[in-house]
């Protein structure tokens, strides 16, 4: 993994959280950042995801011929 460094402009209450880095067991700011980032990634991505899920379960509920395909594939599903 290659670290690349860049600068960048916080809030002072964003830069007062990244400065109790220590109190929240990460060994330098730039871990907490990271580690921060990462999380943000993944809930962007979850959130993605669900949309995603809802958008394609909207068409589903308007689409018949979608419905009558499942209906018809349930029906030899074994049980």
């Amino acid at each position: 993994m290659a670290i690349i460094q860049s600068k960048f402009s916080l809030a002072d209450e964003q830069a007062e959280f990244v400065s109790l880095f220590s109190d929240y067991g990460f060994k330098d700011k730039s871990e907490l950042v990271r580690t921060a980032l990462m999380l943000l990634k993944k809930q962007l991505l979850e959130q993605q995801l669900i949309e995603s899920a809802e958008l394609y379960a909207e068409v589903y509920a308007e689409d018949q011929e979608s419905q009558d395909w499942t209906d018809l594939a349930v029906e030899d599903w074994p049980e």
